[in-house]
Protein backbone atom coordinates (compact mmCIF):
# COMPACT_ATOMS: atom_id res chain seq x y z
CA UNK A 1 0.00 0.00 0.00
CA UNK A 2 1.61 3.04 -1.32
CA UNK A 3 0.48 6.60 0.91
CA UNK A 4 0.42 10.04 -1.22
CA UNK A 5 3.32 11.51 -2.34
CA UNK A 6 5.38 13.79 0.61
CA UNK A 7 5.70 17.26 -0.04
CA UNK A 8 7.89 18.23 -2.83
CA UNK A 9 10.69 20.89 -1.97
CA UNK A 10 13.39 22.37 -3.72
CA UNK A 11 16.14 24.16 -1.69
CA UNK A 12 18.18 27.02 -2.67
CA UNK A 13 22.22 27.04 -1.92
CA UNK A 14 21.23 29.89 0.61
CA UNK A 15 19.25 27.20 2.69
CA UNK A 16 21.82 24.64 2.43
CA UNK A 17 24.45 27.28 3.20
CA UNK A 18 22.28 28.24 6.44
CA UNK A 19 21.59 24.53 7.51
CA UNK A 20 24.82 23.46 7.22
CA UNK A 21 26.09 26.61 9.71
CA UNK A 22 23.70 26.28 11.71
CA UNK A 23 25.18 27.04 15.26
CA UNK A 24 22.21 25.17 16.15
CA UNK A 25 19.74 22.47 15.68
CA UNK A 26 16.50 24.43 15.51
CA UNK A 27 16.94 26.99 12.46
CA UNK A 28 14.40 26.66 9.78
CA UNK A 29 16.73 25.68 7.14
CA UNK A 30 18.54 23.05 9.30
CA UNK A 31 14.93 21.78 10.39
CA UNK A 32 13.68 21.70 6.84
CA UNK A 33 16.57 19.38 5.55
CA UNK A 34 16.08 17.22 8.80
CA UNK A 35 12.33 16.73 8.05
CA UNK A 36 13.55 15.46 4.45
CA UNK A 37 16.14 13.44 6.50
CA UNK A 38 13.16 11.35 8.63
CA UNK A 39 11.44 11.41 5.18
CA UNK A 40 8.70 13.46 6.34
CA UNK A 41 8.83 15.73 3.15
CA UNK A 42 11.07 14.93 -0.12
CA UNK A 43 13.54 17.51 -0.49
CA UNK A 44 15.80 18.42 -3.54
CA UNK A 45 18.52 20.16 -4.60
CA UNK A 46 19.85 21.02 -8.55
CA UNK A 47 23.97 20.27 -9.50
CA UNK A 48 23.72 24.30 -9.47
CA UNK A 49 22.88 24.64 -5.99
CA UNK A 50 24.88 22.07 -4.75
CA UNK A 51 28.00 23.96 -6.00
CA UNK A 52 27.07 26.94 -5.37
CA UNK A 53 26.51 25.79 -1.63
CA UNK A 54 29.91 24.27 -1.73
CA UNK A 55 32.04 26.77 -3.33
CA UNK A 56 30.12 29.69 -0.61
CA UNK A 57 31.07 27.29 2.19
CA UNK A 58 34.63 26.52 0.92
CA UNK A 59 35.35 30.35 0.45
CA UNK A 60 33.49 31.65 4.06
CA UNK A 61 33.10 28.78 6.52
CA UNK A 62 34.97 25.91 5.37
CA UNK A 63 34.81 24.35 8.61
CA UNK A 64 31.07 23.66 7.94
CA UNK A 65 32.21 21.59 4.81
CA UNK A 66 31.97 18.30 6.60
CA UNK A 67 28.46 18.78 7.75
CA UNK A 68 27.47 20.57 4.28
CA UNK A 69 28.57 16.73 2.85
CA UNK A 70 26.90 15.06 5.37
CA UNK A 71 23.28 17.11 5.08
CA UNK A 72 24.03 16.47 1.25
CA UNK A 73 24.28 12.71 1.85
CA UNK A 74 21.55 12.16 3.84
CA UNK A 75 18.50 15.14 3.47
CA UNK A 76 19.08 15.46 -0.43
CA UNK A 77 18.09 14.22 -4.19
CA UNK A 78 19.95 15.82 -6.12
CA UNK A 79 18.58 17.09 -9.78
CA UNK A 80 19.85 18.07 -12.68
CA UNK A 81 20.20 21.54 -14.47
CA UNK A 82 17.85 22.24 -16.94
CA UNK A 83 18.62 22.11 -20.64
CA UNK A 84 19.39 25.72 -22.06
CA UNK A 85 16.10 25.05 -24.26
CA UNK A 86 14.21 24.38 -20.72
CA UNK A 87 15.39 27.36 -19.41
CA UNK A 88 14.30 29.59 -22.98
CA UNK A 89 10.69 28.67 -22.12
CA UNK A 90 10.98 30.04 -18.85
CA UNK A 91 12.96 33.17 -19.90
CA UNK A 92 11.72 36.38 -18.10
CA UNK A 93 10.19 34.43 -15.00
CA UNK A 94 13.21 34.82 -12.28
CA UNK A 95 16.66 36.44 -12.20
CA UNK A 96 18.79 35.29 -15.06
CA UNK A 97 20.99 33.38 -11.96
CA UNK A 98 18.69 31.92 -10.58
CA UNK A 99 16.29 30.78 -13.12
CA UNK A 100 18.08 27.49 -13.71
CA UNK A 101 17.21 27.09 -10.11
CA UNK A 102 13.02 27.86 -10.82
CA UNK A 103 12.67 25.70 -13.99
CA UNK A 104 14.74 22.52 -12.37
CA UNK A 105 11.64 22.66 -9.23
CA UNK A 106 9.28 22.79 -11.65
CA UNK A 107 10.59 19.48 -13.91
CA UNK A 108 11.14 18.10 -10.81
CA UNK A 109 7.18 18.45 -9.97
CA UNK A 110 8.56 20.54 -6.93
CA UNK A 111 5.68 22.52 -5.04
CA UNK A 112 7.74 24.67 -3.18
CA UNK A 113 10.83 26.44 -3.67
CA UNK A 114 12.71 27.16 -0.31
CA UNK A 115 14.81 29.98 -0.28
CA UNK A 116 15.94 33.73 1.18
CA UNK A 117 16.05 35.47 -2.02
CA UNK A 118 12.14 35.29 -2.93
CA UNK A 119 12.64 38.40 -4.58
CA UNK A 120 14.83 36.48 -7.16
CA UNK A 121 12.29 34.40 -8.12
CA UNK A 122 9.19 36.72 -9.51
CA UNK A 123 7.36 36.71 -11.10
CA UNK A 124 7.71 32.69 -10.85
CA UNK A 125 5.32 30.34 -11.61
CA UNK A 126 1.62 29.30 -10.90
CA UNK A 127 2.47 25.49 -10.08
CA UNK A 128 5.89 26.54 -7.87
CA UNK A 129 5.24 28.42 -4.49
CA UNK A 130 8.49 30.52 -3.62
CA UNK A 131 8.94 31.05 0.14
CA UNK A 132 10.97 31.30 3.54
CA UNK A 133 12.42 28.51 5.39
CA UNK A 134 10.46 30.17 7.93
CA UNK A 135 6.87 30.87 6.37
CA UNK A 136 7.34 26.93 4.99
CA UNK A 137 7.55 25.94 8.53
CA UNK A 138 4.76 28.15 9.50
CA UNK A 139 2.36 26.37 6.36
CA UNK A 140 3.89 22.86 7.86
CA UNK A 141 2.52 23.75 11.69
CA UNK A 142 -0.88 24.63 9.95
CA UNK A 143 -1.29 21.79 7.98
CA UNK A 144 -0.31 19.62 11.30
CA UNK A 145 -3.06 21.86 13.00
CA UNK A 146 -5.90 20.69 10.80
CA UNK A 147 -4.92 17.48 10.66
CA UNK A 148 -5.39 17.64 14.27
CA UNK A 149 -8.39 19.11 14.50
CA UNK A 150 -10.03 16.82 12.05
CA UNK A 151 -8.76 13.60 14.26
CA UNK A 152 -9.99 15.47 17.04
CA UNK A 153 -13.46 15.97 15.59
CA UNK A 154 -13.56 12.73 14.77
CA UNK A 155 -13.80 13.22 10.96
CA UNK A 156 -12.81 10.85 8.35
CA UNK A 157 -9.25 11.09 7.79
CA UNK A 158 -8.31 11.14 4.38
CA UNK A 159 -6.60 7.97 2.59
Amino acid sequence: MTGPPKPCVLVDADVLFAGAASPSQHGASLVILRMAEITLIEALASEQVITEAERNLADKLPSALPAFRLLVSRCLRIVPDPSPADLAAHVGLADPKDLPILVAARRAGCQWLVTFNVRHYQPGVPDVQVVRPGEFLLRVRDLLIDLATIAANGSAMPE
